[in-house]
C-alpha cells in the first residue's frame, strides 16, 4: 500500500500548479467580449496574451508547483526545477528541429526529480573546498547538469517518444465511446483516493497535439479546448451532467431521507454542498456522505458517471473547464463549446435518475446516509475552525504523531508515524465526510472546501508549544453545554466550567492523566488532580448524593494516578434515572482561572474514553508539570 502513500504526495503536488488554470479561462472569456466594438481594443489583446501566456509556461508552472509540494514547499527545490526548465528549453530549441517543445509531462519529470533531490541531498555534506555547493545548494548543481544530459539525450529518443504519444491518441480514437466510458470509471474510482489529478494530467495535458494559427503547439485536451482545437473537449465535456446535476440530486435525495429531527441540519449543511457543487464542481463532500455507508452505489455511480461521458462522445459535444465541471466554467466557456447547450438536457435526466435511486437504495437498504443517525452530520466550519482545531490536532494522534500535513481543495493530506492512534470517530463528530489510509503513514481527511483553512490552523499549533490539557469523554452517552445542566448550581459555573454528559451506561472513566485526590463518601464523584494543576470534578448525576443503597462502586483509591479511559466508579444508570432529578454527569474544571482559552466537539454522541471531546489552554504561568 505504500506505493499509495507516494501516489497521494504527488497527487497533492500536482494540482498546485492547475489552480492558476481559472484565471487564465477568466482571460481568455473577457479578451473574446467585442472590446474593438466599445473602442478598447487593446483590452483584448492584453487579455488574450495574458490567458495564453498561462498555457505557454504552464510547463514551468507544473515544474515549480510539483517540485515545491513534494519538497514540503521548500524554494530552492522549485528553483532547481525551474533552472532545469530554462536549460530544456534553450537546449531543445537551439539543437533540436523545432519538433521538441516544454511539455507538462516534462515540467513534472523535472518537478518530481528536483523535489526528490532536496529531500534526498539537502543535508549533504561534501569536502571543505567545495562545501559551498552542499546542503540544499547541491539540489541545483544537480539538475542543472541532470537538465543538461536529459535534454541532449532527448534530442535522439524523442521521434520515438513522438510515436508512443501518437499511438496512444490513435487507440484512444479507435476505442471512441468506450474509451471515454473506461476513463470516466476510473476516474471516478480515483476521485475516492484523491489521485484523480494524475488520471487527468496524462488524458488533460498530454493526448492530442494541436498548432495555433501563431504556429505555437499545444498538447492535451484542456490546453487544446482554449487553444481553439474544434475536436478538444471530449474528456471534459461528459462531467458537466454529473457535477452540475447528477450530484447535486444526491445531496437533495439524502436531505429528503434524514429523520426529521436532523433535516434542518441536513438542508442547510447539503444545500450549500449541492450548490458548491453545482457552481465549481467540488463534489467530495456529497460522495463522501455515501462512499462509506454503501459503495456498492459508489461503483455504480461511477458506471453512471463514465455512461455520461460515452453519451456525450456519441452526441458530438465538446466542452471544456480551467477548474472543474461547474456551472461557472460551463457559461464562462460556453463560447469554444460545440453543441454543450445538450448537457442541460442530459444533466437534468440524469438527475432525476441520480434522485429517485438514492431515495429508494438509502429507504431499502436502510443506508446511514448524514441525517439517518445520531453524530453523522457535518458541521457548519465558518466560525468554529480555531476552536476545533486543537481537537482535530488530537483526533489525528497529536502533533507528535504528524510528520506533514497539506490540503487540497477538499481533504487534507496527512503523513503521520501511526496511523492506526488516528481517531476516526472523532474526526467524524469533528465534521469529517470520510477517512483514508493509503498506508505508509499517508493519510486522508475530507473537510470539505474548508480543508485549507483547518490546515492553516493546525499547522499554527504545531508551530506553538502551548501548554495544553486534552480531555476524553468520561462515560459513553451525548455531550451537553454546561449551561444546559438542570442545576442552577452547576449551570451558572458556580462550581467550575467545563462541560456534561447524559451517559448510556453505568460506567465512569478518567477523561485526563492524573491523580485521585478525592472520592465522596457516597462514590457519586470523584475529583481528579492533573500534572498541570488543574482540579476537575466528575459528579454523576444530580442530587445523587442522597441517594442509598450502595449504588455507586469506586474502583480506585484516593492518591492512585489515572490515565484517560481508565475506570473510576461503576454505576446503577437505571436506579439513578428513576430516583436523581437527571442522569446529567458534569465534567467541571473548579480552577478555571487557570484556563487561558477552551475548546469544545459538537456536542453530540461520544464514546467512553473517546478522545477530543475539550481542551483547554493553560496561562504559561500556570504551567507545572507535564502535558496529558
Amino acid at each position: 500500500m505504500n506505493w499509495l502513500g507516494s501516489l497521494q504526495q504527488l497527487g497533492r503536488a500536482v494540482i498546485l500548479p492547475t489552480m492558476v488554470l481559472p484565471s487564465a479561462a477568466i482571460l481568455l472569456s473577457v479578451g473574446s467580449l467585442p472590446w474593438a466594438a466599445w473602442g478598447l481594443p487593446h483590452v483584448a489583446e492584453v487579455c488574450m496574451w495574458a490567458g495564453q501566456g498561462i498555457f505557454y509556461f504552464l510547463p514551468y508552472l507544473f515544474a515549480v508547483g510539483v517540485a515545491w509540494g513534494l519538497a514540503n514547499q521548500a524554494g530552492p527545490a522549485g528553483l532547481a526545477a525551474l533552472a532545469g526548465m530554462f536549460i530544456y528549453d534553450q537546449i531543445t530549441r537551439h539543437m533540436g528541429n523545432g519538433d521538441i517543445q516544454p511539455t507538462t509531462l516534462i515540467g513534472i519529470i523535472f518537478g518530481i526529480l528536483s523535489g526528490v533531490a532536496y529531500n534526498r541531498f539537502k543535508h549533504i555534506k561534501l569536502p571543505e573546498i567545495v562545501q559551498f555547493f552542499g546542503g540544499s545548494r547541491f539540489v541545483l548543481l544537480f539538475m542543472g547538469l541532470f537538465s543538461a544530459g536529459f535534454s541532449w539525450l532527448l534530442l535522439f529518443i524523442s521521434p520515438f517518444l513522438q510515436k508512443g504519444l501518437n499511438e496512444l491518441t490513435l487507440m484512444m480514437s479507435h476505442l471512441g465511446g468506450f474509451g471515454l466510458f473506461l476513463y470516466g470509471i476510473l476516474y471516478r474510482i480515483l476521485t475516492a483516493f484523491g489521485l484523480h489529478h494524475l488520471l487527468n494530467n496524462i488524458f488533460w495535458f498530454q493526448v492530442g497535439t494541436y498548432q495555433t494559427p501563431s504556429g505555437n503547439i499545444v498538447q492535451g485536451d484542456l490546453p487544446r479546448f482554449f487553444a481553439g482545437d474544434p475536436t478538444a473537449g471530449n474528456f471534459m465535456a461528459g462531467l458537466f451532467p454529473i457535477m452540475m446535476f447528477a450530484l447535486p440530486a444526491i445531496a437533495l435525495a439524502i436531505i429528503q431521507e434524514a429523520r426529521e429531527d436532523l433535516k434542518p441540519k441536513i438542508k442547510k449543511t447539503f444545500l450549500t454542498a449541492a450548490l458548491v457543487c453545482f457552481l465549481t464542481g467540488v463534489s467530495e463532500q456529497i460522495e463522501f456522505a455515501f462512499l462509506f455507508a454503501a459503495p456498492y452505489l459508489f461503483i455504480l455511480h461511477a458506471v453512471l458517471s463514465g455512461a455520461a461521458m460515452w453519451l456525450t462522445y456519441e452526441l458530438d459535444i465538446h466542452h471544456g473547464f480551467s477548474y472543474s465541471a461547474g456551472a461557472i466554467d460551463y457559461f464562462l466557456n460556453l463560447h469554444l463549446s460545440h453543441h454543450a447547450w445538450l448537457l442541460i438536457p442530459i444533466g437534468i435526466g440524469y438527475g432525476l435518475v441520480y434522485y429517485f435511486l438514492f431515495r429508494w437504495a438509502i429507504r431499502r437498504f436502510q443506508i446511514p446516509t448524514p441525517g439517518r443517525e445520531e453524530g453523522s452530520t457535518l458541521e457548519d466550519w465558518a466560525g468554529s475552525i480555531p476552536y476545533q482545531a486543537p481537537l482535530i490536532l488530537e483526533a489525528l494522534g497529536g502533533k507528535e504523531n504528524i510528520v506533514q500535513v497539506e490540503s487540497c481543495i477538499t481533504r487534507l493530506r496527512l503523513t503521520v508515524k501511526n496511523d492506526r492512534i488516528v481517531d476516526s470517530n472523532a474526526l467524524k463528530l469533528l465534521g469529517s465526510a470520510g477517512l483514508i489510509k493509503l498506508g505508509g503513514g499517508n493519510v486522508q481527511v475530507v473537510f470539505g472546501t474548508y480543508s485549507e483553512l483547518i490546515r492553516e490552523e493546525v499547522n499554527k499549533l504545531m508551530q506553538r508549544d502551548l501548554p495544553q490539557v486534552l480531555f476524553s469523554a468520561p462515560v459513553q452517552g451525548k455531550m451537553l453545554p454546561i449551561e444546559e445542566v438542570p442545576d442552577q448550581i452547576f449551570a451558572a459555573k458556580l462550581v467550575g466550567d467545563g462541560v456534561a454528559f447524559m451517559p448510556d451506561r453505568g460506567e465512569l472513566v478518567s477523561p485526563v492523566f492524573g491523580t485521585v485526590m478525592h472520592i465522596y463518601p457516597t462514590m457519586h464523584a470523584v475529583g481528579i488532580s492533573t500534572p498541570e494543576g488543574l482540579e476537575v470534578l466528575l459528579h454523576i448525576g444530580i442530587d445523587t448524593s442522597q441517594l442509598k443503597g450502595g449504588h455507586f462502586s469506586a474502583v480506585v483509591q484516593e492518591g492512585d494516578s489515572v490515565e484517560p479511559g481508565q475506570l473510576l466508579v461503576k454505576f446503577d444508570l437505571a436506579y439513578i434515572r428513576e430516583h436523581a432529578t437527571s442522569i446529567a454527569t458534569p465534567m467541571v474544571i473548579t480552577n478555571p482561572d487557570r484556563v487561558k482559552s477552551w475548546s469544545f466537539a459538537p456536542f453530540k454522541a461520544v464514546k467512553k474514553g473517546q478522545t477530543s471531546v475539550m481542551s483547554v489552554v493553560l496561562h504559561d504561568r500556570n504551567v507545572g508539570g507535564l502535558e496529558s
